[in-house]
């Protein structure tokens, strides 16, 4: 696939979630094989693609409200956590009907 063909839910994840991909498939999808490539443990590895996954699907779920965007994918890395961000997330929505109101 040429470079300028990268689809919209990988334009936001960091290299080295694209280095986990490649050896994910590389492994044939196996977690115990995973554990073993970053000497961690498996339930170590289930949570970072679990991680992974959320941050696929918030790529995929791509809003219009970039702030949106942004608060889901801080808590997906664990920049804050996920009840501070549903806090944020509906009080900017609350904010935002308030003014559409006006």
């Amino acid at each position: 696939m040429p470079i300028d063909i990268v689809p919209e839910w990988m334009k936001n994840l960091e290299e080295e979630d694209i280095t986990f991909i490649k050896k994910f498939v590389l492994s044939s999808g196996s977690l115990k094989e995973m554990a073993k490539v970053y000497d961690v443990t498996y339930p170590t590895v289930r949570l970072r693609l679990d991680k992974l996954i959320d941050k696929i699907h918030i790529n995929d779920r791509e809003t219009n409200e970039p702030y949106v965007s942004l608060i889901k994918r801080l808590a997906v890395d664990d920049k804050i956590d996920f009840d501070t961000a549903k806090i944020l997330i509906q009080a900017y929505k609350k904010q935002m009907r308030e003014e559409a109101a006006e």
